[in-house]
């Protein structure tokens, strides 16, 4: 299926994020590293740095999005770390958000 307009931004927005930098060939700095970092401690630093690596990849890496805001909130109990962000696609009036849940998979 092609995706168009909000909905290909959408997903590109997703992909960015749940990609470690590396995988990509020949972009070896493109991606997020968001998956590496949910091994770490869960505490307000990990969510702050989650939050800024998110920001960062989609002001470097997506120009047709711009973006609003970026919650993080680790839940402890569920071992899981969900992610709603809210952009505007370029020329579009109408915010998007996404949720994205980042699990710990060994």
């Amino acid at each position: 299926n092609t995706l168009t307009n909000n909905a290909a931004v959408a997903r590109a927005v997703k992909n960015l994020i749940l990609t470690n930098k590396g995988e990509r060939p020949y972009q070896p700095m493109l991606g997020s590293d968001v998956t590496r970092q949910l091994f770490e401690l869960n505490d307000r630093l990990v969510e702050n740095n989650l939050q800024e690596a998110i920001e960062l990849v989609i002001q470097n890496y997506e120009p047709r999005a711009e973006l609003e805001s970026v919650f993080v909130d680790a839940n402890n109990d569920q071992h899981l770390v969900t992610v709603d962000i809210t952009f505007r696609v370029v020329n579009q009036i109408d915010p998007i958000t996404i949720n994205v849940m980042l699990e710990r998979i060994r």
